[in-house]
């Protein structure tokens, strides 16, 4: 219990680290604006969709289960909004990410491994692994998740199974997400990083659920991409400093 809490306190050391550290705010500003934009384009188009599913899905069923069921399908839109706003931030903005935990780890360490030169062998190398990583987490997604669609076949708790199921492939993506700074610069293999989350459990769990949950409030998750950087960078430097990938 206490390595999962563990795991929780990193966004909000993050938010103390950058709060106090100006130099740093140039990284952040840049990728906000563009979540900003995202956000209003998903919010403004998915959302209410989303809501007018839900309720043509729910049309009929008993009173006594279908406000549980409306409740986990909110969380789970959420959630989902999040996701998709991740993914725009997160690859939109990962120029400004990478650096930014390039700073991060020389502050925190005294010495940080850099991105290799702007060369372009180096750009097309580096697009093809980033390419490969969305396309390698979307597959983990289509391998879990579509399997746990079929658990709301099951009456009454196989929302709750789904949805329970949903959120932890969730926080294994954020995981993935928020980790993959300090992991890739060091060329990590997808099972390597997968690996990480392992070996670090229940403290990666922990830092998965509060990224996720973080991603998935409206408007703070706005802000929660590069909030979350940080905090994969600062859990990277405390727990996995000594580590290679295998």
């Amino acid at each position: 219990m206490h390595a999962l809490l563990h795991g929780f306190s990193y966004p909000f050391r993050a938010i103390r680290l950058i709060a106090g550290q100006p130099l740093l705010w140039r990284y952040i500003a840049i990728p906000i604006g563009l979540n900003l934009l995202v956000g209003f384009v998903l919010y403004t188009t998915l959302l209410l969709a989303g809501f007018q599913a839900i309720d043509a899905l729910l049309a009929g069923w008993p009173a006594w289960i279908e406000w549980l069921v409306r409740g986990l399908l909110i969380v789970a839109l959420f959630v989902g909004l999040g996701y998709l706003l991740v993914r725009f931030g997160v690859v939109l903005g990962s120029p400004f990410y990478s650096r930014l935990s390039e700073l991060l780890e020389e502050r925190l360490r005294g010495v940080a491994i850099t991105a290799p030169p702007a060369t372009p062998a180096n750009i097309a190398r580096d697009l093809g692994r980033a390419l490969s990583f969305e396309l390698k987490k979307l597959l983990l997604t289509l391998a879990i998740g579509l399997p746990s669609l079929l658990l709301n076949l099951i009456p009454g708790a196989g929302s709750v199974l789904a949805t329970i199921a949903g959120i932890a492939l969730g926080a294994t993506i954020a995981c993935l997400d928020f980790f993959d700074p300090p992991l890739e610069r060091r060329r990590w293999r997808f099972r390597a990083k997968l690996g990480f989350i392992r070996r670090h459990l229940p403290a990666s769990a922990g830092f998965g659920l509060i990224c996720l949950g973080l991603v998935s409030v409206p408007l703070f998750n706005l802000v929660a991409v590069p909030i979350c950087i940080t905090a994969g960078t600062l859990f990277y430097c405390d727990v996995a400093e000594p580590e290679r990938a295998t």
